[in-house]
């Protein structure tokens, strides 16, 4: 019988786990019951996905990554470390979350820079949050939960959560539900998602589900 091709008896993993023979995972890494590692992508050492994640084709994580369950990054993400993404976060193709604020190559004196001559910063994702395609968050910030970064986006400073941020720097124009549709304001302060009709209200800048 044929191994599939999604099954890397080298790697240590839960039950139900699938990861493609040309993915580099390291035996270090912690990866959920259920979760899909597609070809070429990279797990570093320490990294921790939760169940049901996807990691899509030449996606990198970096070490010591946090992830929670059911989450998907998309082919060719970059997520470097020490980012922490919550339950359900979307990372589109080729996003990057980046750790080094000011980066450089070399130390003043011009000698190459190692691990200890600079501190990583991390991105940190709220659940349900979604990363569009191409979009860099610039460590370090805090995506909201549920809060949607349009495609393409930069994002270089804290998203609350809900908001619906796009352009160069990224800037909130709006709000979604969970659902992930923009909503609509149907009176000050009140804003109902067309799609589920659900209501969320404002209060000073801040979004929160209606409470039922």
């Amino acid at each position: 019988m044929t191994p599939s091709p999604l099954v890397d008896p080298a790697v240590p993993a839960a039950a139900g786990t699938r990861i493609a023979d040309s993915a580099d995972v390291s035996s270090d890494a912690n990866i959920g019951s259920g979760s899909s590692i597609w070809h070429l992508a990279q797990v570093r050492e320490s990294a921790v996905l939760g169940e049901n994640c996807i990691i899509g084709r030449g996606a990198y994580i970096g070490t010591g990554v946090r992830m929670g369950d059911n989450c998907k990054v998309q082919n060719y993400a970059l997520v470097y470390e020490p980012a922490v993404l919550g339950a359900g976060v979307f990372i589109g193709p080729a996003v990057v979350l980046t750790n080094d604020t000011y980066p450089r190559a070399v130390t003043p004196d011009g000698q190459l820079k190692s691990a200890h001559d600079w501190e990583p910063v991390g991105v940190v994702i709220g659940d349900g949050a979604s990363i569009g395609a191409r979009a860099t968050c610039v460590a370090p910030v805090i995506i909201g939960a549920w809060a949607t970064v349009a495609a393409g986006a930069v994002v270089v400073k804290d998203v609350p959560d809900f908001a619906l941020v796009v352009g160069v720097p990224a800037r909130r124009v709006g709000w979604v539900g969970k659902a992930g549709v923009p909503l609509t304001e149907t009176e000050p302060g009140v804003w109902v998602c067309p799609t589920t009709g659900s209501r969320y209200l404002e209060t000073e800048g801040v979004l929160a589900l209606e409470e039922q």
